[in-house]
Parts: structure tokens; C-alpha cells; sequence
């Protein structure tokens, strides 16, 4: 049965089922009645899901029949659903009238296929009628009608896109309503079909976006133990901008990197799939700090969709031996690094330089950094600091987040249990999921 949708407006239409059909212009009256009727009525929706068959069996079917001619159509006033109830019919004389009576209380449309299509050429298309009222309507059942003498193109008018074809001659009342409520059915189930063809095809895009922006480390070799969490933002179950890496050049020298294209839509996450794609080309082709960040400057600025544009990205190297880093901020909130005996605390940020896309010739400071021979570095981004605290209104902040991780290591919390309980506290102090995606990295490296 046909799926409902919201209750429509009125419409100056004669709808049928207990007289003859009679043509309409716009200037047919509305009618206290006419305004009763279309209350009731609704339509199917491709975008949204179908309802339930309790709900469509509700719904009253109505047709629009386009011909130049209505009264010449043996039309049997006595149309019926399959509960029993009168099928309303609208009348348009040509396509200009049709768009005005189509409203979303239409479920199928009746279209002689002799009508002709306005405003195009003529090049020989025997089915441009029919194709400017898919164009028009193409969330509407359609069937075409021909004649006697006319079945292959009604037979090309279903290749084209129409539910079925019926032939003028062979009408009656009964199997034009059973047609009408197969072609509703299965634009129905045609519509369902497509959205969950989409659907899986978004399911595909979304693992191919994932295993871009947050893959697999290439650690092989490293006494370093790694540990990543993502948790996408508010309304969004798929990623957004956020990215990050690590990798291990031949030296034995370890590279890490997070970073944030601002916004969340899939043009932010392609662009943070390009930014991590590129550094991992360029770390293992031996770029790090200032050249590796001007570059990745230039490949966003080649490849984002406008001027606006921005990513922060933090970039560690850390020796072959494990006890000191190069740090590279580009407008990006600092690591935390905590080690056994000592509070964790944030690295410096004093050096911090902006974020790639907004300065043409901007410089990045690599800051040289003391780990220690035992020690933990988390790489963020900021949505783990800018959630709210209960009902203050105010944000987290790092000191906030540093407070937090303190108490979670004291409590001897490490690795993936770290960083879970860390990302599920902070969405709680937001009072429910963060409007920002979170991503956060964790290297340990342990005697």
C-alpha cells in the first residue's frame, strides 16, 4: 500500500469517484468540501523512510490524469482502493496546469503519452512527454497510457521510467484501480530499494573515509606501545575532519601527527584523508618540522573546496632512543605528556604557528622536548577540551583535561582504558555527545 506523508493544503480540484471527470483550469473554485478531502490526503516521500501498513491503508489514493482531452478517456467514475474506498481524480489538460495541481497528496500519475511536452524541440522523442513529468514529479508513481495500436512505446515508457503502461481501448474502473495501486506499490518499494542501495553505498564511502583518516600505524620495530579513540560529534555517526598517523622511519625515529579540518561535512573529511595521506608520504621521504608543514600548506590550498578553509595539525618526531621529540604546532592545542613520579602536564606552546591555510609563507618552530626514559604523550584534538561542565555553560580547557588525566593515571588507568574512560567522562560532563568530533592518540613508552 501507498507510504504517508504530511497532511497538504487544499487544491482547487474536482476530485472524482461519484461523477463524471471533468477537466480543470486554475481557475476552479475551492470548495468547503474539496478543502475536507484534501486534509486527509498524503503521499509517498523518497526521502524518508516508508511508514508502516497501518498507516498507508489510512491514506486515500488520489490520481492526476494529464490529457488534452480528459472527457475522451473511458474512465469508470467508480474508482476503488483496495479498502473499499473512492480513488479521487484531478484533471490537467496540459503540464502547466499539471505542476500546479501536483501537490504531495498525488500518489500516481495517469499520462497519455500523445500529449505533447512544451518548451522542447522537435527532435523525435516520442517519449519527451513522459520524460519532463519524471523530471517534474519524481518522487510520483506514473503510469503511461497509449493506444491500441501504440504498446511498444508504452512498453519503452516503463524502460524509461514509468511504473506501467495501460492501453486506452482495454480501461475499466477495476483494472485501472488495480493498476494505480500496483504502480504506487511499487514506486513504494522501487523508492525503498534505492534508499537502502544509497544507504549501503554511503556504509562503503564512510569505511573507505575510515581507514583514510584513522589508519592502521606503521610501528613495526618500535618499542612504543600506541593507543587511538574516535568518537564523532553530535547528529553525526560517521567521521568528520579529524586525522591522525604514526609512523616509523628507517632511523628508527617515530612520527606522530593529529590534526582538524575545521567543519564536518565529507569535502572536510576527503580533505583530511589528502593532509594524512600526504604526511605519511612526506615523513617517509624524510621531511619533518617547518618543510613538512609548508608543504602540507600547499597541498590543502591546491585541494580545498574554497579560501576558507583551515586545518590545525600537531606534528612529534621522536629519537631513535625514545627520550626526546621535535614538536610542530600549527594552531593546534599542545600534547600532554605525563611520566611515573610527575604530574602530567601540556608541552610548550609558545611557538605555536598558525593554522595551515591561513597564512601564505607562514613559518612552524620545531621545539625540542625532554621525554625521559618512561613516559606517556597524548595527542588531541579539540574536541576533547571544548565540551561543556554540567550546567556552568563553561568549556573544559586543557587544564580541565590535564585535572582529568591526572586523576585517571593515579588511578592506574593506561593505554585503550585510558583513553575510553577519558573520552566517556568528558561526554558526560557535557551532559550527551559533544557537538565536535574527539580524536585522541596515546604513545607509551615504558622501561
Amino acid at each position: 500500500m501507498p507510504a504517508s506523508v504530511p497532511r497538504q493544503r487544499a487544491i482547487p480540484a474536482a476530485e472524482g469517484g461519484q461523477g463524471p471527470v471533468a477537466a480543470l483550469n486554475e481557475s476552479a473554485p475551492e470548495s468547503p468540501e474539496n478543502r475536507t478531502a484534501a486534509a486527509g490526503a498524503a503521499a509517498p516521500s523518497d526521502t524518508r523512510p516508508a511508514k508502516t501498513a497501518t498507516t498507508t491503508t489510512s491514506a486515500q489514493l488520489t490520481l492526476l490524469l494529464i490529457e488534452n482531452d480528459p472527457g475522451s478517456t473511458p474512465i469508470v467514475p467508480d474508482l476503488l482502493d483496495q479498502a473499499g474506498r473512492p480513488i479521487r481524480i484531478r484533471t490537467a489538460r496540459n503540464l502547466t496546469e499539471a505542476e500546479r495541481l501536483l501537490t504531495d497528496d498525488v500518489h500516481c500519475i495517469l499520462l497519455d503519452l500523445a500529449l505533447p511536452a512544451p518548451g522542447r524541440a522537435d527532435d523525435g522523442d516520442e517519449l519527451a512527454v513522459l520524460r519532463h513529468v519524471l523530471e517534474l514529479a519524481p518522487r510520483h508513481a506514473v503510469l503511461a497510457l497509449t493506444g491500441a495500436d501504440d504498446t511498444e512505446r508504452g512498453a519503452e515508457a516503463v524502460r524509461v521510467g514509468a511504473q506501467d503502461y495501460l492501453v486506452r481501448d482495454e480501461l475499466d474502473g477495476r483494472l485501472l484501480s488495480r493498476a494505480i495501486r500496483y504502480a504506487v506499490e511499487r514506486k513504494r518499494s522501487d523508492s525503498a530499494e534505492r534508499r537502502l542501495a544509497e544507504g549501503r553505498l554511503r556504509a562503503q564511502e564512510n569505511r573507505r573515509l575510515e581507514r583514510g583518516l584513522l589508519p592502521t600505524p606503521l610501528l613495526d620495530g618500535s618499542p612504543l606501545r600506541f593507543a587511538a579513540r574516535y568518537r564523532p560529534g553530535r547528529s553525526r555517526a560517521l567521521l568528520g575532519g579529524d586525522f591522525y598517523d604514526v609512523v616509523r622511519t628507517p632511523d628508527g625515529t617515530v612520527h606522530a601527527m593529529i590534526g582538524d579540518v575545521c567543519g564536518h561535512g565529507p569535502d572536510e573529511a576527503a580533505l583530511g584523508v589528502e593532509l594524512r595521506i600526504a604526511w605519511r608520504a612526506l615523513t617517509l621521504a624524510g621531511l619533518c618540522g617547518d618543510q613538512l608543514l609548508s608543504t602540507l600548506q600547499q597541498v590543502l590550498e591546491h585541494e580545498r573546496p574554497d579560501d576558507e578553509i583551515f586545518a590545525t595539525l600537531c606534528t612529534v618526531d621522536i629519537a631513535p632512543d625514545g627520550r626526546r621529540a621535535g614538536l610542530c604546532l600549527a594552531g593546534h592545542p599542545s600534547p600532554l605528556l605525563a611520566r611515573p613520579g610527575m604530574p602530567a602536564r601540556l608541552l610548550p606552546y609558545e611557538n605555536n604557528g598558525p593554522a595551515l591555510g591561513l597564512l601564505p609563507g607562514a613559518r612552524w618552530p620545531r621545539m625540542q622536548v625532554e621525554l625521559g626514559a618512561e613516559w606517556s604523550l597524548m595527542l588531541y584534538t579539540d574536541g576533547l577540551i571544548e565540551g561543556r561542565v554540567g550546567d556552568t555553560g563553561e568549556r573544559l580547557g586543557q587544564d580541565g583535561m590535564v585535572e582529568m588525566i591526572r586523576r585517571r593515571l593515579a588511578e592506574g588507568l593506561t593505554g585503550e582504558e585510558l583513553l575510553r574512560t577519558a573520552v566517556n567522562e568528558v561526554r558526560d560532563l557535557n551532559g550527551g555527545e559533544l557537538t565536535d568530533d574527539v580524536a585522541v592518540l596515546l604513545l607509551d613508552r615504558t622501561r
